[in-house]
């Protein structure tokens, strides 16, 4: 079962209507015990680092997130901020991430990644994964998909790192840590580009 998780950030309906149009079965849990027909996970998530810790915290599905997917090896993609706190800590808040993943979220303005670029990075922008990367299968040419932030996760293992795009200059956007990715835009809002990401998410 694709379980999306509702701790209240991210467009929770719009990633289900991505699945009910294919066809695929997915459920929405606001609970911990919601999280038990999981067999992959999607963590979505807009706006803050530290509103969305605070949110998920407070959702009573932390613990039960970590145990299923570090110790039950569940399959979880994080979205957006969703990708974010995915990490270990961000330049946009004080509270520490899940630490899933050995990185960090930093800001294109202090970074200098993108210091001469308007912020936020908002709209489509070309995408380039890794050749073998299976959740872009099928989008290793011409992949285009619709970004909306300001910050970006830096990796300490550059093997993280399985798609890049360009803002200024080559940033992370997209990353995977054996079953554990996160992306920075929104396949949700990316039409038959995020359509194939997510159904290609299904198939792992």
């Amino acid at each position: 079962m694709i379980c999306i998780v509702d701790y209240g950030l991210g467009n929770v309906t719009a990633f289900a209507s991505v699945y009910n149009r294919a066809n695929m079965e997915v459920s929405i849990a606001r609970k911990a015990a919601d999280l038990k027909v999981a067999s992959k996970l999607i963590l979505p998530g807009v706006g803050h680092f530290d509103h969305a810790m605070r949110l998920l915290q407070a959702s009573g599905m932390r613990e039960s997130l970590d145990e299923l997917v570090l110790r039950g090896n569940v399959p979880v993609i994080g979205v957006c901020v969703g990708m974010q706190i995915l990490g270990r800590s961000s330049e946009e808040g004080n509270l520490p991430g899940l630490g899933w993943i050995d990185a960090d979220v930093k800001s294109f303005k202090t970074s200098g990644v993108a210091e001469d670029m308007p912020v936020p990075h908002m709209g489509w922008n070309d995408v380039r994964p890794r050749a073998s990367e299976l959740l872009f299968d099928g989008l290793q040419n011409q992949a285009r998909f619709y970004f909306l932030h300001s910050y970006y996760m830096e990796c300490d293992r550059p093997e993280n790192v399985v798609a890049t795009s360009h803002y200024g200059a080559e940033f992370a956007c997209a990353v995977r840590s054996a079953h554990i990715h996160g992306v920075q835009f929104h396949p949700e809002k990316s039409h038959h580009f995020g359509n194939r990401l997510l159904t290609n998410f299904a198939a792992l």
